[in-house]
């Protein structure tokens, strides 16, 4: 018996409703060409990233966090004893742009470079966040 397989493309009904016509309209079995995008969920026959890569990105994740958690505690304790009305939604802004970032890392586990230069770049938002948090 002959085995016949087509050229499988990662499809999927969310990419009808997701914005920009969807992450996940890319050949499976593409190389790095131009048309591959770079944030897609993981179709089935990807292969699993190494658990050491796994490991590593959860835990810088978690340190981000961690101080997300710092910033936002010391920021409710400042609202607490009155702060300006341009305080939370800059400390928020700042706060989410990061955490974009973190989401965005996650998303691009199967790159190369990728997720660490999105893991470095969540860095410089949450420094904002604590200088405008220790700061005022």
């Amino acid at each position: 018996m002959t085995l016949v397989q087509k050229d499988r493309t990662t499809h999927t009904e969310a990419a009808a409703i997701m914005p920009f016509g969807g992450w996940e309209s890319t050949p499976a079995g593409a190389a790095l060409d131009g048309d591959e995008a770079l944030f897609r969920f993981p179709a089935p026959d990807d292969p699993a990233p190494t658990t050491a890569r796994l490991l590593t990105m959860a835990g810088a994740a978690a340190l981000l966090g961690f101080t997300v958690v710092g910033v936002g505690a010391r920021a409710f304790v400042t609202v607490l004893g009155g702060a300006p009305f341009w305080y939370v939604p800059t400390l928020a802004l700042f706060g989410l742009l990061s955490i974009a970032l973190m989401v965005g890392a996650f998303l691009s586990i199967h790159r190369a470079f990728l997720p660490w230069l999105l893991l470095v770049c969540a860095i410089g938002p949450l420094t904002v966040d604590i200088l405008i948090a220790a700061l005022y």
